[in-house]
């Protein structure tokens, strides 16, 4: 059987998951929270660069909405197109 992603060794894999089976729910959930955090700072980072650091807090936040929200949600919701605006 392979693993799960391409880049790891499969007994590396192995004591991942037993790990993660030793954890308790809480633990889990931390561990997905932090992942989720390093995510959006990532792509803070990317906004950074891309469009400097005077990106008000709407628009910043319209930013990052985009990169995980289809462009017809954004409109919708936001009244924000993507594909005019930039990611």
């Amino acid at each position: 059987m392979g693993t799960q992603s391409a880049d790891t060794d499969s007994e590396a894999e192995a004591v991942q998951v037993e790990l993660y089976r030793q954890m308790s729910p809480r633990e889990r959930l931390e561990r997905v929270a932090a992942a989720n955090r390093a995510v959006r700072e990532m792509a803070c980072a990317r906004l950074r660069e891309r469009y400097g650091d005077d990106l008000d807090e709407r628009e910043r936040f319209l930013r990052l909405a985009s990169l995980r929200l289809d462009r017809e949600t954004m409109i919708e919701v936001y009244g924000w197109d993507p594909e005019e605006e930039g990611y």
